[in-house]
């Protein structure tokens, strides 16, 4: 090792290296080169921008090898202390490279080392001066409000229970006001991009001030504009999704993470974060309060309340005072069906449109058909890439991979048995949904909101709006209905297919059909006249029916988690998955064998299960395999890691195949 009174700076740099390289700072730089800031340095053959992340008179190289810092693009750190602070405990945490998490968390153009003076603004939006009207708060949010306040100005992990429409959204209201008065900022993070107009609406009406977005569909420049104005203060409001969390603040008053259950806040490719886990991180960093919401809170975070890390505030009822709607289950055993849908279903449509009243007709499938079959033969058209089947879309007349997104026209005959094309479309989906409503109710108004009706920028924003509205009379959509949306007029919500996930061998699949099944059912009746929730099944008598019939989740969840207690999964172990991708089968489970066979000694309450074929084994032309570690406690797992990375990414087979690791995995596909 050699050592100099020069200074050495060490970058962390974009790439999946899991360490900082050392470059000399030029003597006029040396007294501009702040930590935090960023450099634009040689890195084999071109130029790249990393973050001067720490100063040292030492390295590892010999002086002589090491490559001078060719320009400073800021004057002053564009990450200060504590931003720093979150991304090394990510990363570490993580245990993904320092460079690609500090990428992830930044705008493109700041990537590529633009100015702010060259990022063009957009224009602040005007608020219509006129606030929206301010409602009493119930006994239950007004306790909810204080515990909060009380927490202002320390770490505290609050968890707003409330079943849906019992008014969490006012509560974050209170807090934004708080925040404001106090001149403070306060992050809200959102599961999905369309929920974003109608919160942005409800904040900037009440609060009569803007708010700055932070989502995937804005331009990169519109982005740069709010991470600019977040880490300036300027931008007080902040609603954005997962990687909103990131954003710099200036003056951090409180983190507000709405629908907290909801799998959208994990990263599933790339640096697998969990922004809602994030953000706790964060909130105990920078000792402010960070208020998780949810009608349907994950097992993780009833399990933490449960253990008294977590304060609990319960909003039992509606705040408008309307009940909550009457479920049914219609047992389809031995009854006939036209379209998909029963006749009882369909009688209670009718009432409601006769009524005036809106109807929310859910189906997680989209598309015409989930699959193809031929007439003669009976062979199912599967997807070439995938061990999935093909969908038919009869907008598009395509077929299509919902897996890799491969598409492909209808043959004209059977590649199996040679006949002419005579295919039997079997299933449902959205598509074919509509088309049965709109035999059955020829003078309805019908919308369809899904993934590919919504394509098009605006397009959800414009759906959802015109939904809000009542312009439709029935609501025909997936799960992106079924997440935090307020439709005044809807006042029965029907749920086509609750068998999909019934049987599913993914551990948290209960829980999640559970979830998902109450939120949409809360979608009716909150406003005026109680709701009415139809569930069709072929299996009423399941536990989790039942317990859905009962709507008490806290229950449901207390019996999930003892479940979960009894065969050792999480929240009562903790996992990290080693995921591995290659052409063939074999070179992705020779590495993984190859990565078991470097795993250092394990403590005896730590296991180690595969390498075993995924649950999806085939996608898109890659086939994969895992192998997962298992531990009783987090720490032992994570000194694992630390042994075990290194020695894996010199694996002659690691260049092989295409690997990655997920720590805390939400998805075991």
């Amino acid at each position: 090792m050699s050592t100099s009174d020069g200074p050495i700076a060490r970058v962390a740099l974009p790439v999946p290296f899991r360490r900082c390289f050392d470059y000399l700072i030029p003597e006029p730089l040396r007294a501009q080169a702040h930590i935090g800031a960023r450099a634009r340095v040689p890195f084999g053959r071109r130029d790249c921008i990393g973050i001067l992340w720490d100063r040292t008179t030492e390295s590892e190289l010999p002086r002589e090898r090491l490559k001078s810092i060719h320009a400073l693009v800021d004057e002053t750190p564009l990450l200060d202390a504590p931003a720093r602070r979150l991304l090394r405990w990510a990363a570490t945490y993580y245990h993904h490279p320092l460079g690609e998490v500090i990428a992830a968390a930044l705008p493109q153009s700041l990537r590529l080392g633009r100015s702010p003076r060259e990022i063009s603004a957009e224009t602040v939006t005007d608020v219509d001066p006129q606030a929206g009207d301010v409602p009493v708060l119930t006994p239950a949010q007004q306790g909810a409000v204080t515990q909060i306040l009380a927490a202002r100005d320390h770490f505290q992990v609050f968890v707003l229970h409330g079943v849906t429409g019992s008014g969490k959204t006012e509560v974050y209201l209170e807090i934004a006001m708080d925040s404001l008065a106090k001149g403070r900022q306060i992050l809200v993070l959102i599961p999905e991009i369309g929920m974003s107009p109608q919160t942005v609406r409800r904040f900037e009406q009440r609060l009569r001030h803007p708010v700055a977005l932070y989502h995937s569909t804005l331009t990169d420049a519109e982005r740069a504009h709010t991470w600019w104005r977040a880490k300036r203060g300027e931008a007080p409001i902040i609603i954005g999704t997962r990687s909103a969390v990131w954003l710099p603040l200036a003056r951090p008053g409180a983190i507000i993470v709405d629908e907290e259950h909801d799998g959208s806040y994990k990263q599933q490719e790339g640096f697998r974060y969990s922004a809602r886990d994030v953000a706790i991180t964060r909130a105990q960093q920078e000792q402010i309060p960070v208020v998780l919401g949810s009608a349907t809170p994950s097992l993780e975070t009833l399990h933490n309340v449960s253990r008294g890390r977590y304060t609990r505030l319960s909003l039992p009822e509606r705040a408008t005072g309307v009940p909550m709607p009457v479920l049914r289950l219609v047992d389809l055993r031995q009854r006939s069906l036209a379209g998909g849908l029963s006749q009882p279903m369909i009688d209670a449509i009718a009432r409601r449109l006769a009524s005036q009243e809106q109807v929310l007709v859910f189906l997680n499938r989209r598309g015409y058909a989930p699959a193809v079959l031929c007439h003669e033969c009976g062979r199912v058209l599967d997807c070439p890439r995938c061990d999935a089947h093909l969908t038919y879309h009869r907008e598009s007349g395509c077929l299509c991979c919902h897996h890799c997104g491969s598409q492909r026209a209808l043959p004209d005959h059977c590649g199996e048995c040679g006949a002419a094309a005579a295919w039997v479309k079997a299933g449902q989906g959205t598509e074919r949904l509509v088309e049965s409503l709109r035999q059955r109710f020829h003078d309805a108004a019908i919308m369809r909101i899904d993934r590919d009706s919504t394509r098009r920028k605006g397009a959800l924003a414009a759906a959802i709006e015109q939904a809000h509205t009542g312009q439709a009379s029935i609501l025909v959509g997936t799960q992106m209905l079924s997440k935090g949306h307020d439709f005044p007029r809807v006042t029965l919500v029907c749920v086509v297919d609750a068998d999909g996930a019934l049987y599913s061998a993914d551990f948290r699949a209960a829980e999640h059909l559970m979830q998902l099944l109450l939120q949409v059912a809360g979608r009716a009746g909150r406003v005026r006249h109680q709701g009415e929730v139809m569930v069709q099944t072929h299996h009423p008598d399941h536990p989790l029916l039942q317990a859905l019939l009962r709507q008490d989740y806290s229950a449901y969840g207390m019996q999930l988690l003892a479940e979960r207690r009894e065969t050792h999964l999480p929240p009562y172990s903790h996992l990290a998955l080693l995921r591995a991708e290659a052409a063939r089968m074999e070179a992705a489970r020779q590495f993984l064998e190859q990565a078991r066979g470097l795993l250092p000694p394990l403590p005896s309450s730590m296991q180690a299960h595969g390498p075993l074929p995924a649950p999806r084994p085939r996608r898109a032309g890659h086939h994969r395999a895992q192998l997962w570690l298992q531990a009783a406690h987090r720490q032992p797992l994570h000194r694992v890691l630390m042994q075990w990375l290194p020695a894996l990414e010199t694996l002659p087979a690691a260049r092989r195949v295409r690997w990655s690791l997920d720590v805390d995995p939400q998805d075991m596909f």
